[in-house]
This record gives structure tokens, sequence and C-alpha cells, in this order.
């Protein structure tokens, strides 16, 4: 038996033959339609990014400005909350009146010759006002109540302490014709900056 096969089973199938090499002709050319024109396929490979330390020079425009945008805004909030705690301490010192000026020189006047801690230390007590409401001043309101049945004028001095115990600074302080049962609560503003610590400490109070 012959193994050839008949010339009429062989069309159909080199004619399917035939139209699939010309469609896979077809697709590498589209394929290679944007290449250098040599009519061979190629396969376009996949683009790497480059690494950060191949970089050189200044950041993109965009980027400078924006970062320059937000080191001006830190620096106008941190300029305008200094502004206000100045401002806010100003006015507190503002507050002290001339006459508590005249009264703190008044005391310390009286206590020059004053020994020991004086005579009215138990009509005297002192209250620290905390910083936020002082501008972050250091202050002391000093309560002088006259405990006595006639009229009477004070004379106080307070020691501010640091944390070794030194005295660093003295203020005075007073009220005069303070009646019987009568109770005055000047303020002492310290001048010190609010650090180290420091500590009042009722040094001497004198009734007169």
């Amino acid at each position: 038996m012959s193994s050839r096969v008949s010339p009429g089973r062989s069309g159909p199938r080199q004619a399917a033959a035939l139209l699939a090499t010309i469609v896979c002709g077809c697709v590498l050319v589209a394929c290679d339609s944007g290449g250098d024109g040599s009519g061979s396929a190629s396969v376009t490979p996949r683009p790497t990014p480059p690494a950060a330390s191949d970089f050189t020079g200044s950041p993109p425009s965009a980027v400078a400005s924006a970062a320059s945008s937000i080191i001006g805004s830190a620096k106008s909030r941190a300029s305008s909350a200094a502004a206000s705690v100045s401002a806010r301490a100003s006015e507190f010192a503002a507050s002290v009146s001339a006459d508590t000026v005249r009264a703190a020189a008044t005391a310390q006047k009286e206590l020059k010759d004053v020994k020991g801690s004086g005579n009215a230390t138990a009509d005297v007590g002192m209250t620290g006002l905390p910083t936020a409401e002082t501008g972050g001043l250091r202050a002391v309101v000093v309560t002088i109540t006259n405990n006595t049945d006639a009229k009477a004028s004070y004379a106080v001095q307070v020691d501010f302490k640091n944390p070794d115990g030194k005295v660093v600074e003295t203020r005075y302080i007073g009220k005069e014709d303070l009646a019987p049962g009568q109770r005055a609560q000047p303020i002492v503003v310290s001048r010190q900056p609010p650090q180290p610590q420091l500590t009042p400490v009722l040094a001497k109070a004198q009734r007169y």
C-alpha cells in the first residue's frame, strides 16, 4: 500500500498552512512598525526607574517653592508666638501702677534697719501667678491683712532663690494705711529670666 496522500486531501491542509503563515507575518510586521525599518521583529524592554543616588543639581522649582513656603510659614508662626508672649508680658508689667512702684520704694526704706524677719510675717501670705497669665513673667501676689484693731502700714521683702538656695533677686512691696481687718494684694514681679526656676520666699514683713 502506498503511504502518499492523495492530492485531493492535501489541498485544504496546504491552504490552511499558507493562511497561518500570512497571518503570523502580518503580526510580526505590525509589531515592528515602530522600529528602524529593518523588517525584523523586536521586543521593547520594560523601562527601569533611575536610582535616586544618580540625581544631581537643584530640586524642581515647584518642590523648592513648596519647601520655602513651609519654612517661611513656620518662621512666621514662631515669630508671631514670640511677639504675642512679649506683648502679654509688656501689658502685664504695665499694669503695675506707679503707686506700686512708690510703695516698693517706701517699703525698702522702712525695712532698711529691720533686724530679723520683722513683726508682721503672720499678716502676710504669698501666691504665685501662672506664667500663662503674666506673659511668661514670674509674679507673686502678696496678700497683706491688717489683723490689728488700728490702722497700720506694711512693708514686705520678697527674696527669689535659685535651686541651690542662693538669693538672686530681692523685691519690695508694701501698703500704707490699712484699716483694721482690711486686706491688700499687691503684686511682685521678678526681673529674672524664666530659667532657672526661682522660688519666692517671704524674707521680711514689718508693720509700722
